[in-house]
């Protein structure tokens, strides 16, 4: 049975008037359930661009966004970011945390807005758990360390049970043997739990978990491919 397209991007085209700059040009692109997709580029490739439209971040200059085949491309802020909220799940370089809140609130932080909060506390709790981060639950993020809020800002991406998870970069800032750690740990929800991914990536290692990279130059892919994992990083970390 085929798998169903979770986000398609269609005759998509990004310009920034300002600057005169064709940031994307006729971007055709399928995000099926659990795919596991790497996208790649140099430094103003259009990566980052591309990953703002793929997240509902921004709106294209002409094409159109498909999510679950109801075309959004055209829906204003508010509605954009309900969608967010609901099907999307975020991992960022910087972790994003507040540094105000507990690593147990940070993972809330999605339903809080939406008012679930007393209903899925006990989830957040199972994910920090997941995330080997139970007894540091109420601690905030500048008492764990730099792969510590990586797993609270996965926990958080997952609060939802989002449709789609986005990783920019989400081992840039870590260390190489923290970095694999994290890899794994979206590895496996990927592999046992079907997740869906989009990894914005510069390092081959992080790409060689993917089962399709897509490599953007100059505002277009130029290539994409299947292929199996054979992973840089050898052996399981400690």
């Amino acid at each position: 049975m085929p798998k169903e397209v979770v986000l398609e991007l269609r005759n998509v085209y990004k310009k920034y008037i300002v600057e005169k700059v064709d940031a994307l040009k006729d971007i055709n692109l399928k995000i099926h359930e659990s795919d596991f997709i790497a996208i790649m580029g140099p430094s103003g490739s259009g990566k980052s661009t591309l990953m703002n439209l793929i997240g509902l971040l921004d709106v294209p200059t002409s094409g159109k966004i498909f999510l679950d085949k109801k075309d959004v491309s055209k829906l204003d802020e508010d509605k954009l970011a309900d969608l967010r909220g609901k099907k999307l799940g975020f991992i960022f370089q910087m972790f994003n945390l507040v540094p105000t809140l507990t690593a147990l609130e940070n993972v809330m932080l999605p339903v809080i807005f939406q008012g679930k909060n007393s209903e899925m506390e006990g989830r957040a709790l199972m994910l920090l758990e997941k995330m080997g981060m139970k007894d540091r639950s109420n601690h905030l993020p500048r008492q764990l360390s730099g792969g510590e809020q990586q797993r609270v800002a996965i926990a958080r991406s997952l609060i939802n049970n989002p449709e789609l998870i986005l990783a920019d970069e989400p081992t840039g800032n870590l260390d190489s043997k923290t970095g694999k750690t994290i890899m794994e740990i979206l590895n496996e929800l990927h592999e046992k739990e079907g997740k869906t991914f989009v990894v914005i990536t510069h390092d081959p290692r992080i790409a060689e978990y993917a089962h399709e990279i897509v490599n953007i130059i100059d505002g277009q892919i130029v290539h994409d491919h299947k292929m199996s994992k054979s992973f840089a990083w050898k052996g399981k970390s400690s």
